[in-house]
């Protein structure tokens, strides 16, 4: 089997249904993000159980009648509520950064946090299964965390930012 179909050279795609639609709608914007953060934590590695969930998400809005249980974002919470013992508490908003790792996964979640606004997009337009929506939300806070302990770990101080009027 090629990996070209040519299919796609007229700028459309196909879904799981079969239904051809533009590479530029907010379905394909918002599956295409979805990706990117899942390629992105495989540079870091390490998270392959949640490249695993981000592939079924990307499917289900592909149209794939797969499940996806809120169980999953139960799992990030509880992961979240250990960090957050470990962790020093926070009084400010911190510069993402630090070790390399720990900047791969400051960035990791900025891209959840784009795919979550592409699929609050979608909300608009179409029903989206709400556990898709909790799940990037904690996910974010996950690598948020992550980020955090990664760095704390490695003994590097996290940068503060605080608004300064000048």
């Amino acid at each position: 089997m090629n990996i070209y179909t040519k299919k796609g050279d007229r700028g459309k795609t196909c879904l799981f249904k079969g239904d051809r639609i533009s590479k530029d709608s907010p379905w394909i914007g918002a599956i295409g993000t979805v990706d990117e953060a899942n390629s992105w934590l495989g540079v870091v590695s390490g998270f392959e159980e949640i490249q695993k969930d981000l592939m079924t998400i990307s499917s289900i809005l592909a149209g794939a009648k797969l499940k996806f249980s809120s169980v999953k974002s139960k799992k990030l919470e509880k992961e979240i509520d250990k960090l957050d013992k470990i962790l020093p508490p926070l009084k400010h908003f911190i510069l993402p950064g630090g070790s390399e790792t720990g900047a791969k996964l400051h960035f990791a979640r900025t891209l959840v946090r784009r795919a979550e606004r592409a699929v609050v997009g979608l909300l608009n337009k179409e029903k989206v299964k709400p556990e898709i929506l909790i799940y990037l939300n904690r996910l974010s806070d996950y690598l948020y965390m992550k980020a955090r302990e990664e760095n704390f770990k490695k003994g590097i101080k996290e940068e503060v930012w605080k608004l300064q009027n000048k």
